[in-house]
């Protein structure tokens, strides 16, 4: 049995992108158009005041309202990106409880659902983090660090992505992604960074080109981060006889492997026999 994917397929793409900017629903747009699909990691404590005047060049966070509006009912992803963007590395475990906990409130108050994903703070983390974020109910955080592979993660507290937009490989690295076989194997293409990069480097050619080209493939799962993570966990939960033979679902989710060149949907809940 090999795992496969939403639907069987074996690719999967997802963004990151960090801080709750104006710059966002540009993004979204573009994403959206292409059908790309990923998480925004906002600080509910530094979004601008309703009353706040944004500076050209200065100020680049939404306002509540703004961030209503253009996140809610984007079929984006919304999650922690700690309440004031601190160095979580460098606080006491009180102090980072309420960074994370916080915003995490804020952000289930206001665009509502249950938030359990994150991304750190300048990427900072350090190993007496993660039972402080476990706490807080968070189940995956994003890294700045770029592995430049198309790997899953063996800790999802420590989630790595693929690389940066402004990574020099980005186009290699998505035809890679596209035309390369690994053994059959299952691969993830994550892409973070911060839309207002796009403003500040006048390159939003970058993200438009990336999108039309990795958008609208047939055989690409375009996900959220916490779909991709629910979707890995439920299916290792998946039951097996000693032969191999017989499969249970226990999971609500309907999962996908392949056998003998076979892809097989099992769902929810249920009981196959398999040759």
């Amino acid at each position: 049995m090999y795992m496969r994917l939403k639907d069987g397929k074996t690719k999967v793409l997802t963004l990151s992108y960090d801080d709750g900017v104006f710059q966002d629903e540009r993004l979204i747009e573009i994403m959206n158009k292409t059908g790309l699909k990923g998480t925004f990691n906002i600080n509910t404590g530094l979004l601008l005041p309703e009353d706040g005047v944004r500076e050209a060049g200065k100020s680049r966070r939404m306002k509540l309202s703004e961030a209503k509006k253009v996140y809610t009912g984007s079929g984006q992803e919304v999650a922690v990106h700690a309440l004031t963007h601190k160095w979580l590395d460098r606080l006491p475990r009180g102090e980072i409880l309420n960074e994370i906990l916080n915003d995490r409130i804020n952000i289930e108050r206001e665009f509502g659902g249950i938030v359990r994903g994150m991304a750190y703070p300048f990427g900072t983390w350090n190993e007496e983090l993660l039972p402080v974020l476990e706490i807080c109910g968070i189940v995956y955080s994003r890294t700045t660090f770029s592995t430049e592979a198309f790997g899953f993660p063996k800790r999802w507290l420590t989630l790595n992505p693929t690389c940066h937009h402004n990574n020099p490989r980005l186009k290699e690295l998505a035809e890679d992604f596209i035309t390369s076989d690994r053994h059959g194997r299952c691969k993830m293409f994550y892409l973070w960074g911060h839309s207002y990069e796009f403003d500040d480097r006048n390159n939003w050619n970058i993200i438009e080109e990336f999108a039309e080209y990795m958008g609208g493939r047939d055989d690409i799962w375009y996900a959220t981060n916490i779909e991709i993570y629910d979707y890995i966990k439920a299916y290792e939960k998946l039951i097996t006889s000693a032969d191999c033979c017989t499969v249970y679902n226990p999971t609500d989710t309907d999962l996908w492997f392949e056998q003998s060149g076979e892809v097989v949907c099992i769902k929810a809940g249920n009981t196959i026999k398999i040759k």
